[in-house]
């Protein structure tokens, strides 16, 4: 009886450290701290508890506990209707729509909702280190805290 006990808890110890690597990405979130520093601007990482990780702008929500999050979710920010539909069809930010957001939003929401007119209010691209922000992303939300 001891060892089943043992064996159980020993694979869901095992089988959370793999739930989270699997969050993790394939980025290395030192860099992508760094290269948050071009998010900034428009984006702020604040815990739950208004706590600041990274001050910024209000121009877009903030970024903290945004992996697994549906997209246009985040209370109290006003989305475009094109990221809010996007949501409302099932979009949650794991690496690959990160990445691939990230890098055009406008191309990405389009080709999500296969409507050449959708729009996001976000234009800024960020061309590289789009798995290193992911990471990092990810080392500061809140099942790392």
């Amino acid at each position: 009886m001891k060892l089943k006990i043992i064996t159980t808890i020993a694979a869901a110890t095992l089988a959370t450290g793999a739930f989270a690597d699997s969050h993790a990405g394939t980025g290395d979130a030192e860099a992508g701290a760094k290269e948050f520093g071009k998010c900034k601007s428009c984006h702020m990482i604040e815990d739950a508890e208004g706590n600041s990780i990274v001050k910024g702008g209000r121009t877009g929500p903030n970024l903290y506990g945004v992996i697994g999050r549906t997209a246009g979710t985040y209370e109290g920010f006003s989305y475009g209707a094109d990221l809010v539909a996007a949501g409302e069809a099932g979009l949650v930010w794991d690496e690959e729509n990160f990445v691939e957001y990230v890098q055009d939003p406008k191309k990405f929401l389009a080709e999500y909702l296969d409507n050449k007119s959708a729009r996001s209010k976000m234009s800024f691209r960020l061309r590289k280190g789009m798995e290193d922000v992911y990471a990092y992303l990810v080392s500061v939300g809140p099942a790392a805290n």
